[in-house]
């Protein structure tokens, strides 16, 4: 069986890991969300108390992290230090942290090489920030996902919703442009399209239209 990669790159709420989750079922591939690695690593500086903005306090901590990416019926879950901790990091406050730590180069040269060894293993669908341009500079697929600020903190507020949690759209919406700012101007691998990326502006798509742009994209690239 062949092995390929699909990179798929994008702001904060572009739909990155809903269109990679979808891939996975549908290819029958696996899924990892890159995001969630940094979010585990926010996560333990902020239940420690340490400053996610303190960068050697961060590098610090990375000795007194253990990392694991178990998949669990095609869901990705994450193990810190032998805790499953996927329900407590999907928080927007977790997601700044996360957009924090991933400025450190320490951080993502340590999660870079774990998500690099997954792609050699088997056929992996990957989102983040700087998939195409850094981890899988060699994807056979690169996608770049991308919306309005507005459009994605309503769909940030509809995945809080479906957690039973609340937010405010204003809120949330200036959180995002801060990450956008933290992601896009960092000085290691900020987040940037691929050369060699397909663009969709996903501004008023619904996640079906979305899936069906990409996966005629697949394959086109991979025959798949």
């Amino acid at each position: 069986m062949k092995i390929y990669s699909i990179a798929i790159d994008g702001p904060a709420g572009s739909g990155k890991s809903t269109i990679a989750k979808l891939l996975s079922e549908k290819l029958g591939i696996i899924y990892v969300d890159t995001g969630a690695m940094y979010r585990t690593v926010a996560y333990y500086c902020m239940e420690k108390g340490i400053d996610t903005k303190d960068g050697k306090a961060v590098e610090r901590a990375l000795d007194d992290i253990k990392l694991e990416i178990k998949m669990t019926d095609g869901v990705q879950h994450m193990i810190l230090n032998g805790r499953d901790v996927t329900g407590f990091i999907r928080t927007a406050e977790v997601g700044q942290g996360a957009s924090d730590v991933g400025t450190f180069v320490p951080v993502r040269d340590r999660l870079v090489e774990m998500q690099q060894a997954m792609a050699k293993k088997c056929s992996v669908v990957m989102d983040g920030r700087d998939i195409g341009t850094v981890v899988l500079p060699n994807a056979e697929v690169k996608i770049y996902l991308n919306a309005d600020v507005e459009e994605r903190a309503r769909r940030r507020l509809k995945d809080f919703e479906a957690q039973g949690k609340t937010g405010d759209l204003a809120e949330v919406a200036e959180q995002i442009r801060q990450r956008d700012h933290n992601d896009m101007t960092r000085e290691y691998n900020p987040l940037r399209k691929a050369d060699d990326a397909v663009e969709i502006d996903t501004t008023g798509m619904t996640i079906e239209q979305v899936a069906e742009v990409v996966l005629k994209t697949v394959h086109e690239k991979t025959g798949e």
